[in-house]
């Protein structure tokens, strides 16, 4: 089984601050994962003043704000970037921001090595933005939350006409957190078989055997929100991981890549030992002399398993002993 990607998504979670943005980047290589990803955002690009928060925005923060006000507050600068850019690549983990409009699209695309794009859902329908992002001729992850099956056809193709040659779609319920009732994981089954495309999933359950399972039905990448404390102030630290819980999902992860296996049916090395322990052979029921006829009154199946095999049974019956055999003894034939 390939590897599966892990995306740490830390998102808005630093709460503007490039120290603990750089907190949740060490955090999330403690924890094993792939890569640690952010949000780049112009606010005046993304957002008219008239924008409201979603409910469960209003739920988290405590207050009633606009989009732009409470957006305001979650930017860091671009010289933020750059630098928390260069200290991923000092401990050594993939660094990497979801842009949500075009200036930021430009912006990170200067970055050194940037080789792949994750668009958010939100921006599914954005034609110029999709547009934009696919003539950079770099990976695409696109999410696919809110939408039909028609819109992300739309947007494949969108990318696909505008050069993208490789993409990956991220199944998710753009809700924070998600319910279970919600999830439908068996849409990943249906993304790949429409599209022939690699499927992944961005998981909002609060938890993590989601995600878990979802590795199980053949996600090749794996996003999830975390925080540094759930208790900090702002729209996503409630429906995020912390550290320890991010590194116990990625280990449960690893397990499962190892425990999905080839899909051969066959006794592993591990087992062969095993077989004439747990398996059983024909043996003597009771004393038997040569020539006697087996039958189900002299002759049963015990362990151990490395005699004469138990489906032989019919062919042994009637058959004649071909020696002396007493109680318990391997039948030979």
């Amino acid at each position: 089984m390939r590897k599966v990607r892990i995306i740490a998504e830390a998102g808005v979670n630093h709460n503007g601050s490039l120290e603990i943005a750089k907190k949740l980047a060490y955090e999330a290589k403690n924890a094993g994962v792939d890569i640690v990803k952010y949000q780049t955002f112009n606010v005046d690009a993304i957002t008219s003043r008239y924008a409201e928060l979603a409910k469960y925005q209003i739920e988290n923060i405590g207050k009633v704000k606009s989009q732009k006000e409470m957006l305001s507050e979650l930017t860091l600068k671009e010289d933020d970037y750059i630098e928390l850019n260069r200290y991923c690549e000092g401990i050594g983990i993939q660094f990497l921001s979801t842009p949500f409009d075009i200036p930021s699209v430009n912006f990170l695309s200067k970055f050194k090595g940037w080789s792949v794009w994750k668009i958010p859902s939100g921006e599914i329908t954005n034609y110029p933005y999709l547009v934009e992002i696919a003539k950079t001729n770099k990976e695409i992850i696109l999410s696919t939350g809110m939408s039909t099956i028609d819109e992300v056809e739309n947007a494949v193709n969108v990318l696909k006409d505008n050069g993208a040659d490789k993409i990956s779609l991220m199944h998710c319920t753009t809700q924070y957190p998600t319910h279970f009732d919600d999830v439908n994981l068996r849409a990943m089954v249906t993304l790949n078989e429409k599209f022939g495309l690699d499927v992944g999933y961005s998981d909002h359950t609060k938890g993590i055997e989601v995600s878990i399972a979802a590795v199980a039905m053949g996600a090749t990448i794996i996003e999830k929100h975390f925080t540094l404390d759930r208790t900090m102030e702002g729209p996503d630290h409630k429906a995020s991981l912390e550290p320890c819980e991010l590194k116990n999902m990625v280990n449960s992860i690893r397990h499962i890549e190892k425990a999905m296996g080839n899909g051969i049916k066959s006794p592993t090395l591990s087992e062969m030992e095993n077989i004439k322990i747990a398996r059983k052979s024909i043996v003597a029921l009771r004393s038997i002399k040569k020539g006697e006829l087996y039958s189900a009154d002299n002759i049963t199946t015990k362990r151990p398993g490395n005699g004469v095999s138990p489906m032989l049974w019919e062919q042994i019956i009637g058959t004649p002993a071909t020696r002396d055999f007493d109680e318990d003894e391997l039948i030979e034939m």
